[in-house]
């Protein structure tokens, strides 16, 4: 994996690929930032990403999956984008700042267009103005809610709930007090306490998580 751009996000991307045990060559612009990360990551490189015959010197073209951590730099973040899409890199992934930001990296041809900072702001609306303990949010609309049950989802067998059918909505994993998630089944019991998963389209999962 190639991470250019290591920044904020692109040091954190890179640390945490390096703690899963996939190997990263890390690329910035600028020494000092290379320097503080080089003993952290398989290769680090000071390089300018916006130019494609460095990055061909340093077998970018030879990975199949890279990371534009850029973000501020709108320019260096395109021309980065533009070079990796030349060097034919199969999978690209590109932070963007902003919705025309991404629009722009999508236009251009990268394959995945991230925005983390508005994605985590999404993700925290979410949880703190209501029931829900944690949230993740699909590009297709779909989400999948962490929460605790309905007092009416309580000492009955799932299919026995309307859960579905009421709310379009479909519990897929429980977690007991003291111990960790398991699959949900038709069977299952929820009991005060219980955490579940539940997962289908962003207002229905919504609206169940509301319910008390």
């Amino acid at each position: 994996m190639v991470v250019l751009g290591l920044g904020r996000f692109g040091k954190s991307l890179a640390l945490e690929l390096m703690n899963q045990g996939t190997e990263v060559l890390g690329l910035d612009a600028s020494e000092s930032v290379v320097q503080k990360l080089a003993h952290r990551l398989t290769h680090a490189a000071v390089v300018d990403t916006t130019d494609e015959e460095s990055l061909r010197q340093l077998s970018v073209d030879e990975y199949d999956r890279a990371v534009v951590g850029i973000g501020s730099d709108l320019e260096a973040s395109l021309l980065t984008a533009s070079a990796l899409i030349n060097l034919n890199v199969p999978n690209i992934w590109a932070k963007a700042i902003s919705h025309s930001h991404a629009k722009i990296l999508t236009q251009i041809g990268v394959h995945h267009v991230v925005r983390p900072e508005h994605d985590m702001g999404k993700r925290v609306a979410h949880v703190v103005r209501g029931r829900m303990i944690d949230y993740i949010e699909f590009d297709d609309e779909f989400a999948m809610v962490k929460t605790s049950p309905p007092s009416f989802t309580l000492g009955r067998p799932l299919a026995e709930t309307t859960i579905r059918s009421k709310f379009g909505v479909t519990v897929v994993a429980i977690k007991r007090p003291g111990e960790g998630f398991t699959y949900a089944t038709a069977d299952t019991i929820l009991s005060p306490g219980d955490t579940i998963i539940v997962s289908g389209k962003v207002r229905d999962a919504e609206r169940f998580a509301e319910q008390t």
